[in-house]
């Protein structure tokens, strides 16, 4: 009897699997292993040693990938020799495995075969799962061929170990793959493991996560499988022009990195991109703004990399107007929304008139650099003037001894810091400073009204206000700028020391709370929801006070359908507003309010008494209705037309919703 012996050896499919772009990793094809040798022993025809040749002989094999794929010897113009089966014969199995052998081979006695039927035998036990070595011997008997397959089958499973997880949890893999321990391996049932760990990741918006390159069987019944989750290696910013030209950014890099949620280390989360693109977005300086991924050095990690186009961020202005409190005037002010390329915003705004100069300029770091709490500075310096609703409005007009409307002007100087806090908390605190003149028509000093009560804490009319400020906010809104469920929660203080010029001690209280809630009673717009929306605002002033502290109510940011301040004036107040906003179409939109205000009877305790020497009722009710026009550039343009409840009416104009 003459044998012959073809071999073939373990292989592995090389693919390159999408995820980002230009990530390539080497994955499983076929967990299955094939053997690492097959051997096949035909009968010699006894008349025909060449056919016998030919039936064993190994097709070229140059590589192992040339293997894999050549598993089933290609097609050739002559047929092969093929011989008798007398019998089929299997070692090395029993019970389940040996039913799963038996059930896979397609060679059966009584019936011819040939080379290429055996190896598809071969694989076809192989593809069973259950075996890690596979042989088909044919040996010379008396009665013909006897076919014998030997195997070898695969170690009892103890433990799946996944090495490079950082994101996917431990319990999730003890829950795919521990009712396989104690049975043996079955590549099968492991690659159906490893398809849901790659669904794991996918279904949690990892989309580079997952088990690459083959797995690792011991002989312990040990198997190590390795994850490549795609950990950020770094992250590289380019800059653009507006002709997608390369240039050197104004913005510094760590302003862009340290509002993106992902950083280098963290495995890429598509979720999370998206965040951070609508972030960078929303920071106001960027025209446009792209991430896209490349492969790093080590390939199981990844590049993030924005493309970025800066906006303009300066402007300067110029305008001429007339105001009764100053005359005529001429202005100039000038932005600059990232200054330094730190994101900080400078503003100046200033004004010269018939009698004086005004000025305004404001600084705001949104993020100091030192501080990774987030914590922001904002300062301000100014000189204002303006007509106070505290001395205006009423049914009795009060004026200064000379007939003027008195005047409120204040020079001074606010510091504030602000930061987040857990629970959707922020909170500010702060210290203030002004210098407040009681002046008339000519910027002169008029410290008394024409029935003599003192318009300012101190005789001279000058009085020095330094106060200590804090404050706390809760923003569970949808959306800030066109709330339609959520709520809002606001509430300050500020502490006046009595220093200087007036001996101001005043401590100030106010809090207020805004509620949304989405209705369907008119939906004129069926893809936008109608809201109602409810508001109420209270606040009290305890100590000595100064009178143009006092809370002024009635007007388009208080109770509509009456004058700015006519409803009245006091030192202690309640504010309550329901509303009903509903779209009419894309850029139109409604609202019905009713809105109610009152003093509480605190009018006359305000120094001076100057809301009940107005005669200004000191409660009131307002209702309407109003048309919001949404712009891109200045939001909803406002325009209520209010009646009250004496009969009055009144149309307000404003910015943005009332609250």
């Amino acid at each position: 009897m003459r044998s012959w012996v073809l071999t073939a050896g373990l292989a592995t499919v090389v693919a390159t699997v999408a995820g980002a772009p230009g990530m390539a990793e080497v994955v499983p094809d076929v967990i299955i292993p094939p053997p690492p040798e097959r051997t096949v022993g035909v009968s010699q025809h006894p008349d025909s040693a060449e056919v016998v040749k030919a039936l064993t002989a190994s097709p070229s094999q140059p590589s192992v990938l040339g293997r894999v794929a050549q598993a089933t010897p290609p097609e050739t113009a002559e047929p092969e020799p093929r011989v008798l089966v007398a019998e089929v014969f299997v070692e090395g199995a029993d019970g389940q495995l040996l039913d799963a052998v038996y059930g896979a081979i397609r060679t059966r006695p009584g019936f011819t075969t040939t080379r290429s039927q055996l190896q598809r035998d071969i694989d076809a036990v192989f593809a069973t799962g259950w075996f890690q070595n596979v042989q088909a011997t044919p040996e010379d008997t008396a009665l013909g061929v006897r076919i014998r397959f030997v195997v070898q089958a695969n170690p009892t499973l103890k433990q799946v170990n996944l090495v490079g997880i950082k994101v996917l949890p431990q319990e999730f893999a003890n829950e795919v793959f521990t009712p396989l321990y104690g049975e043996v391996l079955n590549f099968r049932s492991l690659q159906q493991g490893i398809q849901r760990v790659n669904e794991w990741y996918k279904q949690n918006n990892y989309p580079l996560g997952q088990v690459v390159g083959t797995p690792k069987v011991g002989e312990d019944g040990m198997v190590t499988l390795e994850v490549a989750e795609g950990v950020i290696a770094d992250i590289k910013i380019n800059y653009l022009n507006a002709k997608d030209e390369q240039v050197k950014g104004k913005t510094k890099p760590y302003i862009i990195t340290r509002e993106m949620l992902q950083r280098p280390g963290d495995v890429f989360n598509d979720k999370k991109a998206q965040a951070d693109l609508q972030t960078l977005f929303g920071l106001g300086i960027f025209e446009d703004v792209k991430l896209n991924l490349e492969p790093a050095e080590d390939p199981k990690k990844a590049v993030i990399v924005l493309t970025i186009v800066e906006a303009r961020t300066g402007s300067i202005n110029f305008g001429a107007g007339f105001s009764t409190a100053t005359g005529f005037f001429g202005t100039v002010g000038y932005t600059e929304r990232n200054l330094w390329g730190r994101r900080q915003t400078l503003s100046a705004n200033i004004q010269g008139g018939e009698r004086d100069i005004l000025f305004d300029v404001n600084f705001r770091d949104p993020w100091l650099a030192f501080d990774p709490g987030r914590t922001s500075l904002s300062v301000s310096v100014f000189n204002r003037l303006a007509f106070s609703f505290i001395f205006n409005g009423g049914e009795r007009e009060v004026d200064l001894p000379n007939g003027d409307s008195p005047r409120i002007n204040r020079l001074g100087t606010v510091i504030d810091f602000s930061r987040p806090f857990p629970g959707n908390w922020r909170g500010t605190a702060g210290i203030s400073y002004q210098r407040v003149s009681i002046l008339d028509g000519s910027n002169r000093v008029s410290p008394v009204d024409e029935f003599g009560n003192q318009l300012a804490a101190s005789p001279s009319g000058i009085d020095d206000l330094l106060q200590v400020n804090v404050g706390v906010a809760n923003d569970r809104r949808d959306n800030p700028a066109d709330p339609t469920r959520g709520w809002l929660f606001r509430a300050g203080y500020s502490q006046a020391l009595p220093v200087g010029s007036g001996s101001i001690s005043q401590s100030r209280f106010r809090l207020g709370y805004s509620y949304y809630i989405p209705a369907q009673l008119l939906r004129f717009q069926r893809n936008k929801p109608d809201v109602f929306a409810f508001n109420i605002q209270a606040g009290t002033i305890l100590g000595n006070m100064a009178p143009y502290e006092a809370f002024s109510l009635g007007g388009a940011d208080s109770v509509r359908g009456w004058g700015e301040g006519e409803v009245g004036t006091g030192r202690s107040f309640f504010q309550a507003t329901v509303e009903y906003r509903f779209p009419i179409f894309s850029i139109v939109r409604g609202a019905l309010f009713v809105d109610y205000g009152t003093t509480l009877g605190s009018q006359a305790e305000v120094p001076g008494n100057p809301g009940g020497i107005r005669e200004k009722p000191g409660q009131g009710l307002g209702y309407g209705v109003g048309v919001r026009i949404i712009t891109p550039l200045l939001g909803h343009l406002r325009v209520d037309f209010g009646f009250n409840d004496i009969g009055g009416n009144q149309i307000t104009f404003g910015v943005g919703e009332r609250f």
